[in-house]
């Protein structure tokens, strides 16, 4: 991870890293929880004795858990301290993983993956706004995506690891093991990220104004609808691995890990694009995501090339969620935490609906290939979403 600001003091260098990094192992910690799932999918099933498209839909509840917790606990928690109620978000997700852990049978783990989604927008809200205070403001783009970062990497390390460990020691044992992850990452901001006076000024209606703004409505639109183009393919990719490129179960890691490395890559260039242009980094990922799993569809059923495009996916991925995610910091005005945190609940809804959408596809009996066609239409229809906006705020801007 960079330094963002220069010229400094050495001990200032260290302390913005140190912030930084605290923040991000808090997004390692929520990127493991939310991805490992897919992975581990196949092994939930049989734990609790659902299909796999039925089981599914508890990726369906965290995302839904997501959506709910974003907008109320930033509204609410607008005035408290920042790193506070970082803290207090990144313990609450812990208590989520551990609930699903000693969960038994499907709606109880229905209910704890709800409960862990809760805090994961929120926090992204709080731990954004946090990691661009530290920073000067053209190099705000670099920070949020440092917070980002830690997301990642966890695909590159956490999921392979966590997907492993629940193989060999059972599902829940992955979930235990994000608990102590979480912990950890509380330790750290408290030491390393320095406190911030509650902002006074805050209040419910001040955050929630930004529901009226349209660009805040359209870019949240857009990330809603066309990140699920993602997750209706790579919510399944354990079983297309295994039933589509007919490959031993032992490669689901491999390719979730060529995923990670992808996500890695989008976070590590999404920060310096969208502080060159946040719009064109939009609308260029979500046209690359189309070409992407359009790919994937005619080449899944070969190992190089469905691996490589695995890969394109995460950094696409990456690449989506973070300029969006400062795009709408950029058009909330004030109210820019609920801004931040508004696109980690659109985006979950995204994978809520690209699951669901998925499964229907399977479930109708056409197989998990064409879930790549679910996600093409799904992307070009967030990509229209996000180009009407633009239209829109270029006439009132004319007209002004």
């Amino acid at each position: 991870m960079t330094t963002l600001e220069a010229p400094q003091t050495p001990s200032r260098v260290r302390h913005v890293t140190l912030a930084l990094i605290s923040l991000a192992l808090g997004g390692f910690a929520i990127g493991t929880t939310e991805f490992m799932t897919m992975g581990l999918l196949p092994d939930i099933a049989k734990g609790i004795d659902e299909s796999i498209p039925a089981t599914g839909h508890i990726i369906t509840a965290y995302a839904f858990g997501v959506v709910v917790g974003a907008p109320i606990i930033v509204s609410l928690g607008a005035r408290l301290p920042k790193r506070e109620l970082a803290i207090g978000l990144i313990l609450a997700l812990g208590v989520g993983n551990a609930v699903t852990a000693v969960a038994s049978g499907y709606w109880p783990v229905m209910g704890a993956r709800f409960l862990a989604g809760l805090p994961h927008g929120a926090y992204f809200g709080v731990a954004s706004l946090l990691a661009a205070s530290l920073v000067r403001p053209e190099f705000k783009g670099r920070a949020v995506s440092s917070v980002m970062l830690g997301l990642s990497v966890a695909t590159v390390v956490g999921v392979p690891a966590s997907t492993l460990l629940g193989q060999g020691l059972g599902w829940r044992a992955a979930y235990w093991a994000v608990l102590g992850i979480a912990m950890a990452a509380a330790a750290m901001i408290a030491i390393f990220v320095p406190h911030s006076a509650a902002d006074r000024g805050a209040s419910l209606r001040r955050e929630l104004s930004a529901l009226k703004r349209p660009q805040v409505l359209f870019a949240a639109g857009a990330g809603m609808v066309g990140f699920g183009g993602l997750f209706a393919m790579y919510s399944y990719i354990a079983k297309i691995v295994t039933n589509v490129t007919e490959l031993e179960r032992g490669w689901v890691a491999v390719f979730l890990l060529a995923f990670g490395i992808g996500s890695v890559l989008g976070s590590w260039g999404a920060g310096v694009l969208a502080d060159w242009d946040v719009e064109k980094t939009v609308i260029g990922s979500f046209v690359a995501t189309v070409v992407v799993l359009v790919a994937f569809y005619f080449t899944a059923g070969y190992l190089v090339p469905a691996l490589v495009l695995v890969l394109c996916v995460g950094a696409l991925g990456s690449l989506l969620a973070i300029a969006l995610q400062i795009r709408l910091m950029h058009v909330a005005g004030d109210a820019q935490m609920i801004g931040a945190a508004l696109n980690h609940s659109s985006l979950n809804i995204a994978n809520g609906l690209g699951a669901y959408f998925g499964g229907l596809v399977i479930a109708g009996g056409f197989g998990y290939r064409p879930t790549s066609l679910v996600g093409v239409a799904l992307a070009s229809v967030g990509l229209v979403i996000f180009l009407v906006g633009l239209a829109a705020e270029r006439r009132a801007r004319s007209s002004a």
